[in-house]
């Protein structure tokens, strides 16, 4: 592979804003990737994916490039250094690249990858909490999560089968494969932009990982039901709910915030989901008036991500400690207060993208215990693993409320 001067450039100036700017690598990113109007798709994902993995593994190529945060723009080209030699690419004779100690990055890197929290390239507090809550497990799952994530989507079945899909895809030259046990994906053989083709344009399908297309099914909806999506955001899985309810009954989308389902309208009036009515929670009352009204509700909790470190890499850099212990205390809010809209005979889904016991089982369990659950019943769970499904971590529990 030879490396071009402008598309190492661009990788460079992403790094500085997302270490030194802390700003969100998939926002620097589709900033970035604007830049240049004659960049091909091979230029855009050489600087998206080369980005990404250089934020992946920050910890280990900085040790062994032995720089340390704030990176200035000699330390970050000491990064993409280490990158490219551990890749096997030669190094162009710049000024950027001189005396590269070639040797050394190799010795350092077989050194350093007997070390967990090098070899998987995270901070010390994420390590003693990943061996505290998974044991044995942690190493497998914090392994997964370092690879790189597949494109999936949803079909939308409101509009489209998933061999109209697939062969409309094919037209884009897109090839997709179809994921046993999982009724609506296809996932993409190649990454590619799925967003500039016409059956995206028509709302035949949305981008959504396998194991978030679990979550909505967990709640099994039934057309007609009344349905609330608790944290809608920009709304996955408020249009898949749609999709499974075939445009029959309510879905009411809340959030707190406004401009995210401004999104979900967005995305709704392109899937065709007309069933979905949103909902900004701007005061208590938004709550109230959905007390006992609900046949199911969703609550897709805010939480650590951890299960989605493999699309968002530098969230590990930016989660601390006393964060993941206010997330805890709001998902033991939230759970008290939005299990109140289930109306007897009805049931609830509580769910994150976690692989954290503390973020789901024991909230679950702490929740059955105090008064606000003392009406519900524990149905069912499920965990689905980074390491053993090959897509994001999930965890999902259904509880039923007595009549």
């Amino acid at each position: 592979m030879k490396l071009h001067r402008n598309l190492v450039f661009a990788t460079i100036d992403s790094l500085d804003l997302i270490f030194n700017e802390k700003k969100q690598a998939d926002k620097v990113l589709r900033n970035t990737l604007k830049r240049d109007k004659r960049w091909g798709s091979r230029d855009r994902s050489f600087i998206a994916e080369t980005t990404y993995d250089i934020v992946r593994w920050k910890r280990l190529y900085a040790k062994i490039a032995e720089v340390k945060e704030p990176f200035d723009r000699t330390n970050l080209f000491r990064l993409f250094t280490v990158w490219a030699t551990l890749k096997g690419i030669a190094l162009p004779d710049w000024p950027q690249f001189e005396s590269t100690p070639t040797r050394k990055i190799k010795g350092r890197f077989d050194e350093l990858s007997k070390i967990r929290k090098y070899k998987e390239s995270i901070p010390d507090w994420l390590d003693e909490v990943g061996k505290k809550e998974l044991g044995k497990k942690w190493d497998k799952e914090i392994q997964a999560l370092n690879q790189q994530a597949a494109v999936v989507l949803r079909v939308n079945t409101l509009k489209a089968t998933k061999e109209q899909v697939q062969s409309a895809l094919l037209e884009s030259n897109i090839e997709t494969e179809i994921l046993k046990g999982y009724p609506q994906a296809l996932k993409l053989k190649e990454r590619a932009n799925v967003f500039v083709t016409d059956a995206f344009k028509k709302g035949w399908f949305e981008v959504q990982d396998a194991s978030s297309q679990k979550v909505a099914k967990f709640l099994n909806p039934k057309p007609g039901s009344r349905v609330v999506d608790t944290c809608a955001g920009a709304g996955g899985k408020s249009l898949h709910l749609a999709a499974l309810m075939e445009n029959k009954g309510q879905i009411i989308a809340l959030d707190i915030y406004g401009n995210k389902l401004k999104e979900l309208k967005r995305r709704a009036k392109r899937d065709g989901a007309h069933n979905i009515e949103t909902r900004t929670i701007d005061s208590t009352k938004v709550i109230k008036k959905l007390i006992n009204k609900a046949d199911k509700i969703l609550i897709d909790a805010p939480c650590s991500g951890l299960g989605v470190l493999k699309r968002n890499p530098d969230a590990k850099w930016k989660i601390q400690p006393e964060f993941l212990e206010k997330l805890k205390e709001t998902q033991k809010e939230l759970l008290d207060s939005y299990s109140r809209m289930v109306k007897p005979g009805g049931q609830m889904v509580y769910a994150t993208c976690s692989i954290l016991p503390s973020e789901n089982e024991n909230q679950i369990k702490a929740f059955l215990k105090r008064d606000a659950g003392k009406d519900f019943n524990f149905v069912k769970d499920k965990i689905v693993s980074p390491s053993e499904s090959g897509f994001d971590g999930f965890y999902m529990a259904l509880l039923q409320k007595n009549n």
